[in-house]
């Protein structure tokens, strides 16, 4: 996203009182305790298995790490996972995530 485009946004949400994850198009991630979790704004799954997903998102990736997970809701924008999460991990675009 062009940086006056980003800083234009920025200042709309401050002005709106928007939420940031809404005008930045970033992603919200709420964990309840280590057994549910819940990533909106995102753009698809990249990967998926009871240990591990991987989620797009616009300026990167989120991974989710953990045992017995499963996918119990996913939409458009929405993916709801259960089971004992160990870790949610940010990967910026461009940088390596590992």
């Amino acid at each position: 996203m062009p940086r006056v485009s980003r800083k234009l946004r920025k200042w709309t949400a401050a002005i709106l009182d928007l939420p940031q994850d809404v005008a930045l198009d970033l992603p919200r991630v709420t964990m309840i305790g280590g057994i549910q979790l819940t990533v909106e704004n995102h753009r698809g799954v990249l990967h998926f298995s009871p240990q591990s997903l991987r989620l797009a998102m616009e300026r990167g990736e989120i991974e989710v790490s953990g045992e017995d997970l499963v996918i119990r809701n996913i939409g458009a924008e929405e993916v709801f996972v259960e089971g004992r999460i160990l870790g949610v991990a940010l990967h910026p675009k461009g940088k390596p995530s590992g």
